[in-house]
């Protein structure tokens, strides 16, 4: 049976309980994403990821924290990011000339986004966090509430400059990108977490638009999330579990070799597939064979009506029925792609990072 750890899940507290550190030896975990809940200084921050690696030195510690309304950590020394609308209002400017005080334009919008990816990814670096699920690639067209300001722009040629710029910051941190939400989110005004939204336009409407960054950025993009958003004209059901979108599109036509992530399984978005509804783990199974290689299940953790994490549990053991039935196999590709997201450097420390040149010029930067 080849290894192949497919599931992100999370953490309930600011540390591991026991049954917390069962689920993270399981083979099928890959990864955990944290959240506010997850954070309360700097100094747990470190514990608890230093104690994620203790239990599974290969884990992949990710985390949403984009800046701007999306940003996990915010307190005890952490640089309040700015929305990456921000960075795209900047390019708007008049230029700015090379003496001004005040910066504007496209080159300085640009500096600025490499100075936030590199303070976004060398903060979180410090403190035991191996990716960001960042930059959001979708186009803002001003109707979707759950996108507005997370995305750098309406114009695909602006968002792709910006969104390389900050990849680069974030590469001379150490952390690998992921790019979202493949093929585009912000047309449909619906949000994917209470229900599926449906975008009704041509295929070759969304490549020559939405989808033209992921074109672009194909070889420096290191992970892509889809959207849980239904394209009816390309397929019948959500990007996230399509073929035609993770394979055909994405990897075959667009040239993405990289890792794939669902998006969040207990978003209204997955549950709902060719008009059934799915448990999680008949989500992860249709993600997978969808093309993508990790699936995330989010939230689940805390005691709820979910019975307190136990949710997670049966995502688990569902898994592992699937495989043992056949209905799911694991990939040595897959594997691989998750590993590759991994640092392959150490981290710099909180107290040197706060000295460091690099670091102190990019705050200079940050708008």
């Amino acid at each position: 049976m080849t290894l192949h750890a497919p599931l992100i899940i999370d953490v309930a507290g600011t540390s591991l309980s026991a049954i917390d550190r069962k689920r993270l030896k399981h083979p099928l975990v890959g990864g955990v994403i944290l959240f506010a809940r997850n954070w309360h200084s700097r100094a747990q921050l470190q514990a608890l990821c230093s104690d994620i690696k203790r239990v599974r030195a290969d884990c992949l510690i990710c985390v949403d924290h984009e800046g701007g309304r999306v940003q996990r950590f915010r307190t005890d020394g952490f640089t309040h990011l700015p929305p990456m609308r921000a960075l795209g209002d900047l390019w708007m400017k008049p230029f700015a000339p090379t003496d001004a005080v005040h910066k504007g334009g496209a080159m300085d919008a640009c500096n600025a986004a490499t100075a936030v990816g590199y303070v976004l990814g060398a903060e979180l670096r410090a403190c035991g966090v191996d990716l960001s699920f960042t930059p959001v690639l979708d186009l803002d067209y001003g109707g979707s509430d759950v996108i507005g300001d997370r995305a750098f722009g309406r114009d695909p040629r602006v968002v792709a400059m910006l969104a390389k710029s900050l990849m680069h910051g974030l590469q001379a941190s150490g952390m690998a990108n992921c790019a979202k939400h493949f093929p585009g989110h912000g047309y449909v005004h619906a949000d994917s977490h209470i229900e599926v939204p449906v975008d009704n336009r041509t295929l070759e409407a969304i490549l020559a638009d939405d989808a033209a960054p992921y074109r672009w950025l194909s070889t420096v993009t290191r992970s892509v999330m889809p959207a849980h958003v239904i394209y009816p004209r390309v397929d019948s059901i959500p990007a996230g579990f399509s073929k035609i979108w993770l394979e055909d599109i994405l990897r075959s036509r667009l040239g993405f070799t990289g890792a794939v992530f669902s998006d969040h399984l207990s978003m209204e978005g997955a549950r709902q597939i060719e008009g059934q509804t799915v448990t999680y783990a008949q989500a992860a199974v249709a993600a997978l064979h969808g093309g993508c290689d990790l699936v995330l299940l989010c939230n689940q953790s805390v005691a709820s009506a979910q019975g307190g994490g136990k949710a997670i549990d049966v995502l688990i053991e569902g898994l592992v029925e699937a495989q043992h039935k056949g209905q799911w196999t694991a990939s040595a590709h897959s594997e691989a792609r998750r590993r590759a997201l991994l640092p392959a450097q150490p981290a710099m420390y909180w107290d040197a990072l706060m000295q460091h040149p690099d670091y102190m010029q990019a705050l200079r930067w940050i708008p």
